[in-house]
């Protein structure tokens, strides 16, 4: 993901942090300052950290269960909203993906009974969520109120929470899987509706902010399962862009430069001299040294391209999604047996497809 960098690897996976995620650090220690003074500031920091080592359990609680049905999880990113465990894909069969989908609540609940036998059973308050006193008790019990709700609002049926997974699997044993996932996704949408408008009456704009994301997530997960479905129809070779430009390592920055204005592309596959894929320069590095006049000279041997891994055109158009989704990569090249690329596909091009077939009555 963007603008995250990793801090550690941990059970096989990296463990990254978005840097927007200070953000939050820096809004909670600013409004516990307020409060209390520095000693609250250092103990709101002090508690987010522990609510977000929860979270990283709470993911790892994926990605362990995931993991025993042969679905790896390259990374989980820290954001100022939770966390994201990036697995290769969901688990299409449906007790699987219930499976998946509970062992992240199932670790909020187990935490949560953990700090409650460490309180002696005494359920948190209110109060005891709200403000700790400076005491660890009451540290603790907002810990184990939070984990709490953690768990219960994951349990939501809507997407993009672990009940809306639960849901669809559920749905799926009735329905087609695109179906579905929509009426979860349409859950999702009304519970981003309902959050944004709460937010707005109560002038909170983290709840505005949560409301957003969900309504975001829902419609790319509606659109990835939509895209999955249509792609099981389809070779590598129906999605693949035959007419176009490529470079060479040798060639500089500048000439890239020159090739993008000449050309509509917004990336260049860059090809040895057997027309091996090296990797993929886009646009955005190449303007990235339109400032500089000394790097417009580099040749592209020394730039740091993007991956562009290597699939046959005979292939189900669902390896280039998987391959995608593991890899972080924007293309995929399309290749002979011997290596030579045929062609390559984009993101932008199989949405492109994903509408022409859409709107295919055939």
């Amino acid at each position: 993901m963007a603008w995250s960098f990793p801090i550690a690897r941990l059970f096989g996976s990296e463990l990254r942090v978005h840097a927007t995620f200070f953000l939050i650090l820096i809004w909670i220690g600013i409004v516990g300052y307020g409060a209390g003074g520095m000693p609250a500031a250092i103990e709101n920091v002090i508690f987010i950290l522990a609510l977000f080592a929860c979270v990283v359990a709470h993911e790892f609680g994926h990605a362990l269960t995931a993991r025993r049905y042969g679905i790896r999880t390259p990374d989980i990113t820290l954001l100022p909203i939770g966390g994201l465990a990036r697995l290769e894909r969901m688990p299409e069969n449906p007790r699987q993906e219930i499976t998946v989908a509970l062992a992240g609540p199932a670790v909020n609940i187990v935490i949560w009974a953990v700090l409650m036998l460490a309180l002696g059973g005494r359920m948190p308050q209110v109060d005891d969520m709200l403000l700790s006193g400076g005491t660890l008790e009451g540290f603790l019990a907002r810990l184990a109120g939070l984990n709490l709700f953690l768990a219960l609002f994951n349990l939501l049926p809507a997407f993009p929470m672990d009940g809306g997974r639960v849901l669809r699997a559920a749905l799926s044993a009735r329905m087609d899987r695109v179906r579905a996932t929509q009426i979860a996704a349409g859950a999702g949408r009304v519970l981003a509706f309902g959050m944004g408008f709460l937010g707005l009456l109560s002038g909170n704009p983290m709840l505005m902010l949560i409301g957003v994301f969900i309504f975001i997530a829902a419609g790319a997960e509606a659109q990835d399962v939509s895209l999955r479905a249509l792609s099981r129809r389809l070779r590598v070779r129906d999605a693949m862009i035959t007419s176009y430009e490529a470079l060479r390592p040798e060639d500089t920055l500048q000439a890239a430069g020159q090739a993008l204005i000449r050309t509509t592309q917004h990336e260049f596959p860059v090809l040895d001299q057997d027309d091996r894929p090296v990797g993929l320069l886009t646009r955005n590095t190449i303007f990235a040294a339109l400032g500089d006049p000394a790097a417009q000279l580099t040749s592209l041997s020394a730039v740091q391209l993007d991956p562009l891994p290597c699939l046959a055109p005979h292939l189900p158009l669902t390896d280039v999604l998987d391959l995608m989704h593991a890899d972080q990569a924007g293309a995929v090249a399309i290749c002979t047996a011997e290596g030579r690329a045929l062609g390559y596909v984009t993101r932008e091009n199989l949405g492109e497809l994903m509408i022409l077939h859409s709107r295919d009555p055939g």
